[in-house]
């Protein structure tokens, strides 16, 4: 059974940088593809950037957070990180991961479905980031 447990959120000033880490517990992370989603008060969860399985390590990122935050594995530790830049107010949300068959990434799958909820299978509890002066 896969665990995952996020750590890394807290409090930031508009514009500063937090980086949040997906560790698994159980089993390797290396077959699964890993989504980060976001979740804000009175919305719907959202997904914000993915990752394929090892070795391909193809990213996908939705247009809210391009060019600010970067997906990575690290395979050493087994975790997924989300390296977040420029954070914005709205930004503010629990952050979850989400790990799941790597589906999307193959022919005849289309990667910009990897940020769909249904999309995974197993889920941390989720962690607070909140950007505000």
């Amino acid at each position: 059974q896969l665990q995952l447990v996020e750590s890394g959120g807290g409090l930031v000033q508009p514009g500063g940088s937090l980086r949040l880490s997906c560790a698994a517990s159980g089993r390797t992370l290396d077959d699964s593809a890993i989504g980060w989603f976001r979740q804000a008060p009175g919305k719907e969860r959202e997904g914000v950037a993915c990752v394929s399985d090892r070795p391909d390590g193809r990213t996908y990122y939705s247009d809210s957070v391009k060019g600010r935050f970067t997906i990575s594995r690290d395979n050493a530790r087994n975790t997924v990180d989300l390296e977040m830049n420029g954070l914005k107010p709205d930004d503010t949300a629990v952050y979850y991961c989400a790990a799941g068959p790597p589906l999307f990434w193959r022919p005849p799958g289309v990667p910009e479905t990897c940020v769909l909820v249904a999309a995974y299978d197993y889920w941390g509890q989720g962690i607070q980031v909140t950007v505000s002066s």
